[in-house]
C-alpha cells in the first residue's frame, strides 16, 4: 500500500486530486491503482502563528521499500501538479519492510467503495410524477401535535392544571 499524506491543502481538494491522479501515480510506481490511497486529515501548516493553507502543502509520501527506485519520478509528478493547488510545495518519502504491514480484507465486499456505488440523490432521477419537497417540513407542526392529541399529553394522558400553575398527567 502506497498512502499519500497531504497537509496544507483542504480534504475536499486533495479528494478531487486523487480521482484525477490517482491512475498516473500508479503508472509511475508501476503499479495497480488500488495500492494508492490518500489520506486528508483536517491539519493545517503554520508559520509563526499564521495558517499557510494553500500556500505550504507538504506530501508525505508512505510506500513499501522497493517502490525508492521511482522517488524521483514521483517527486517530480507531484510537485508539477499539486503547484495548481499551492503556492509552495515540499515532498517527503518514507518507506518501510513490506513485512511490517498487516491488513484484512473482507472478501464480501469490494476493496474500495467506488463512485458509480455511491448513491448521489443529486444525480438520481425521482419517479414519474415525483416532486423533491423543498418546503419546511415542521411548518405547523405544534398545531398539528395539538389537534392529534387534542389537549391530551404526550402519552394519551389528559392533562389538568392544578392550583399550583403546572401540569399534571392522570
Amino acid at each position: 500500500m502506497i498512502t499519500f499524506e497531504i497537509i496544507g491543502l483542504d480534504q475536499y481538494t486533495i479528494g478531487h486530486y486523487s480521482k484525477d491522479n490517482n491512475k498516473n501515480l500508479a503508472n509511475l510506481f508501476e503499479t495497480s491503482e488500488d495500492e494508492l490511497c490518500f489520506y486528508a486529515p483536517n491539519a493545517y501548516l503554520f508559520h509563526n502563528g499564521v495558517e499557510q493553507t494553500s500556500w505550504q502543502t507538504l506530501v508525505k509520501v508512505f510506500a513499501p521499500q522497493k517502490y525508492d527506485v521511482f522517488q524521483d519520478k514521483i517527486a517530480d509528478y507531484l510537485l508539477k501538479t499539486l503547484k495548481n493547488f499551492s503556492i509552495n510545495v515540499a515532498v517527503e518519502f518514507y518507506y518501510y519492510d513490506e513485512d511490517n504491514r498487516y491488513e484484512y480484507h473482507n472478501e464480501e465486499y469490494p476493496l474500495y467503495i467506488k463512485s458509480e456505488n455511491v448513491v448521489n440523490v443529486e444525480e438520481d432521477e425521482l419517479k414519474e410524477g415525483e416532486e423533491l419537497y423543498e418546503g419546511n417540513i415542521f411548518e405547523n407542526f405544534q398545531e398539528q401535535l395539538e389537534e392529534i392529541y387534542q389537549g391530551e399529553g404526550v402519552h394519551g394522558e389528559e392533562e389538568d392544571e392544578c392550583d399550583c400553575g403546572h401540569h399534571h398527567h392522570h
